[in-house]
């Protein structure tokens, strides 16, 4: 760690308040601080206080290693910065004058304590407890995070220096991706990638040696999970100005190749990899049910009745890398040029090479009818008969392609009997058209299945 600069390693947080417009200090995300804090001692025993923490630090998992043999840490003590001695213990250790209510000074000094009541010492060595007051004056800015106070044992006196390393809440980061389809027939799309760190943990960080964790390690309590620590082997960078991904045993790590300044109360974006090009692929989608099995043939003759009349939009595209989970939002250039937004989804942590797909939206000038043509049972035979019609429109002034995404789930066992188009894709859940609709025009699919069943399967 360079001297003087704060190495902060930042988990991925899917906690919304963090990255709200709100404001305030948020009690979420995790991140682990490693920073170094200069000592100056005197010989013998002693209490020394440092102060400017964040708010919500991990008590149990704080730490502060004292560089050579100068000092030993006996014990300490964090006094949290949250409430209404939050700025007042930041003071503790410092030359203070407390005033009354009308203004005069009622004792000055080193504070020594900020609770219920004032503890003053004054250059003679007296002590004052004070309970009543109007205000506090002190030099420079008041604290408003935690406070480590520490009892140690010094050899000598001098200055040392130490690292002080801990867990800390109101810090996380997720992935922001920025995607603007290119004009033409196919799916084209600029792919921006960026980290936004969303800082509410109740204090500044500058210059800070930024490091993103992507993935999802187990937290032993939800107030202050223990960091998991575990070396982590290094990739060939893509570019000096982007991040350095490595692997971190079932996770991924980002090293950002500069410092970095999170202010408190803030949300800061970095890159992630550099902006390209990408092919994808956009679909028209009508869906009807899903991926559900029942317990035994559903004969019933209502069951599985309508599919609504809308038609969604998704938009799917494959990961040239290690995508961490995050939100993926669309443009795409209205007549004027302009990008506009089109549509946002979530993408979760997706390795390379694999696919991701989001919903954009429902479509304005697509619709969908889906009517039961058909349907009868024959015990006897063990067989159950169906047929559908899927009636398709498009309002629009280009021919679409709407994919007709069917589950026949009445029954685990099913054949296509017949169809007006061929399938495009065929599995034991799913049964999967894709139909041409004019522009002005309408469509229409129509397909039969059988289901058939065993004489030891329970029946309705």
């Amino acid at each position: 760690m360079a001297a003087e600069q704060t190495a902060l390693t930042v988990y991925r947080s899917d906690d919304s308040a963090l990255f709200d417009a709100d404001g305030g200090n948020v009690n979420a995300g995790y991140a682990v601080a490693r920073e170094l804090r200069r000592l100056e001692l005197k010989a013998g025993e002693q209490q020394l206080a440092l102060d400017g923490l964040p708010l919500f630090l991990d008590a149990e998992a704080l730490s502060l290693h004292v560089a050579g043999d100068s000092a030993k840490v006996l014990s300490q003590r964090l006094r949290l910065g949250q409430g209404p001695n939050a700025a007042l213990g930041g003071l503790v250790g410092q030359p203070v004058t407390v005033l009354g209510t009308g203004g005069q000074p009622l004792a000055s000094g080193t504070l020594l304590r900020a609770g219920d009541g004032l503890v003053v010492r004054d250059g003679a060595g007296n002590t004052s407890l004070i309970r009543d007051y109007a205000s506090v004056q002190a030099r420079g800015e008041f604290q408003t995070g935690s406070l480590l106070e520490l009892r140690v044992q010094a050899a000598r006196a001098g200055s040392a220096d130490a690292v002080l390393s801990y867990p800390t809440g109101g810090l996380g980061w997720r992935a922001a991706y920025v995607a603007t389809l290119q004009p033409g027939n196919g799916c084209r799309m600029q792919f921006e990638s960026r980290a936004s760190v969303a800082n509410r943990s109740g204090r500044d960080w500058n210059g800070a040696l930024l490091k993103l964790v992507a993935g999802a390690p187990q937290f032993a309590k939800p107030s202050a999970p223990q960091p998991v620590m575990m070396r982590a082997y290094s990739a060939k960078a893509a570019s000096a100005d982007m991040p350095q991904q490595s692997t971190l045993a079932d996770y991924r790590i980002y090293t950002l190749p500069q410092s970095v300044d999170l202010p408190d109360g803030s949300i800061s974006q970095v890159p992630l990899y550099a902006t390209r090009t990408l092919d994808c692929e956009r679909t028209a989608l009508y869906e009807t049910g899903g991926s559900w099995s029942p317990a035994q043939p559903m004969l019933n003759a209502d069951f599985n009745q309508g599919g609504g009349n809308q038609i969604t939009s998704t938009l799917r595209l494959k990961a040239f890398d290690s995508l961490p989970a995050g939100y993926l939002r669309v443009l795409s250039a209205d007549r004027d040029g302009t990008p506009q937004f089109v549509g946002e989804g979530r993408i979760d942590d997706t390795p390379k090479g694999s696919d991701a797909t989001i919903t954009l939206g429902t479509s304005f000038d697509l619709r969908a009818e889906r009517e039961r043509t058909a349907f009868s049972v024959d015990k006897a035979g063990r067989t159950m008969d169906e047929a559908f019609r899927i009636s398709l429109s498009n309002a629009g002034d280009v021919p679409r392609t709407v994919t007709v995404r069917e589950h026949p789930n009445r029954w685990r066992q099913w054949t296509l009997v017949s169809s007006s188009a061929k399938p495009a894709k065929q599995s034991p859940d799913v049964l999967e058209f894709r139909v041409e609709v004019p522009a002005g025009g309408k469509a229409t699919l129509d397909y039969a299945v059988r289901y058939s069943w065993s004489a030891d399967q329970q029946t309705q």
